[in-house]
């Protein structure tokens, strides 16, 4: 069972972008959406509350909630038309401290969302090319989308399963999406 008294939280000093959001334990789901939102420690969205849940129900002794893209937004429309770097690099820095090269599960949970902004599928790519995830066994809920994406957690039909998901065969840029 998940307990929610110690949280992994790390945000930028003005809250504008938040790289990790979850509990601490031995056996984590890790899960990747597309941003933020305005979920933190004892005050989860509904996003964050569920992915807790499906931690719980599927045997995770706790969660973590990782994103493509670190700006907290709770509309994704209102993302930056262009990616701050640096907010890209924290990003990456911060997801590859956390794996580390350990064998975990990594649950694919964009959905459509990554076709919100062009550079999305790239930063999506260079975070898959993080040699810290390489160990790592990627899943999703349901099938995917009509296009091909993994489904975002709200979106996913609640009796749905984790499946394998083959990161390898996902390219962005076959989604439409644009890498460089």
């Amino acid at each position: 069972m998940i307990t929610e008294t110690q949280w992994l939280y790390e945000r930028t000093t003005d809250n504008a972008a938040r790289f990790v959001l979850g509990t601490i334990g031995a056996n984590p789901l890790i899960c990747f959406g597309i941003n933020p939102s305005t979920a933190e420690p004892g005050n989860l969205d509904p996003t964050v509350n569920y992915v807790s849940s499906i931690a719980t129900s599927n045997g995770y002794d706790c969660f973590v909630m990782l994103n493509v893209y670190p700006q907290r937004a709770t509309d994704p429309n209102s993302l930056h038309k262009a990616f701050l770097p640096e907010l890209k690099t924290e990003n990456e820095q911060r997801i590859a401290a956390l794996i580390g090269g350990r064998e975990l599960t990594l649950w694919a949970a964009w959905g459509s969302l990554i076709k919100k902004r062009q550079y999305l599928g790239a930063l999506l790519q260079d975070i898959l090319f993080l040699p810290e995830l390489k160990n790592c066994r990627w899943v999703s809920r349901g099938a995917p989308t009509k296009d091909g994406h993994p489904h975002h957690p709200l979106y996913v039909k609640k009796d749905c399963l984790f499946e394998p998901f083959d990161i390898r065969r996902y390219k962005p840029e076959d989604k439409g999406l644009s890498i460089r």
